[in-house]
């Protein structure tokens, strides 16, 4: 039996209040429940019926919260196979039918993705911190044609992290809780 680091609580929608199982990972750094309810009201317009990609998957709590409140397809991207095998696990015990967990490198895969849907509504990147992995995922999203303008992309990094790749970004919201600084993008044409 693997040691559980603790439980991710779906904050709304049709698994509101449901608590899953969350392993315990070098790195992962789940979405603390007050920023996911800060981001699912800015994008409570733009959730239902929506492609989400999650680069970052960690703990799910991104893909998992977008499922419940209507995303008709959640593509969850983990490297790690421990905890995308956790996540496996929690998309069988919510019976969702519209999560897909692929065990990959999100970096790899975006260099690549036509595994993916052509065409993304909203993206989750919330890398672990310390790495470089923002910028690098921010320089390789403004490349994909799976982006629209109206693609709206969630960014979740430490507050003290300089981007000079938001140039090519409109800022639409911005917020910070702690260490951490949260924002939703769109691509500049």
């Amino acid at each position: 039996m693997r040691k559980n680091q603790g439980q991710l609580r779906i904050i709304g929608g049709q698994w509101k209040s449901r608590k899953l199982p969350i392993l315990n990972s070098e790195g992962l750094r789940p979405t603390t429940d007050r920023v996911r309810e800060t981001l699912f009201n800015w994008l409570q317009f733009d959730i239902a019926g929506a492609v989400a990609i999650d680069l970052f998957a960690g703990s799910g709590g991104l893909g998992f919260e977008a499922a419940s409140r209507g995303a008709r397809q959640v593509v969850m991207v983990e490297k790690d196979h421990r905890v995308a095998n956790q996540l496996q696990q929690n998309v069988a015990l919510l019976g969702a039918d519209n999560i897909t967990v692929l065990t990959t490198d999100a970096l790899q895969l975006m260099q690549s993705p036509s595994s993916l849907p052509s065409q993304w509504d909203i993206v989750f990147v919330d890398p672990p911190f310390n790495l470089g992995l923002a910028s690098q995922s921010l320089e390789q999203l403004s490349q994909l044609p799976q982006l629209s303008p109206e693609t709206l992309v969630y960014l979740e990094t430490e507050a003290t992290l300089t981007l000079p790749q938001l140039a090519q970004w409109h800022t639409l919201k911005e917020k910070r809780h702690g260490a951490v600084c949260f924002r939703l993008l769109q691509k500049k044409d």
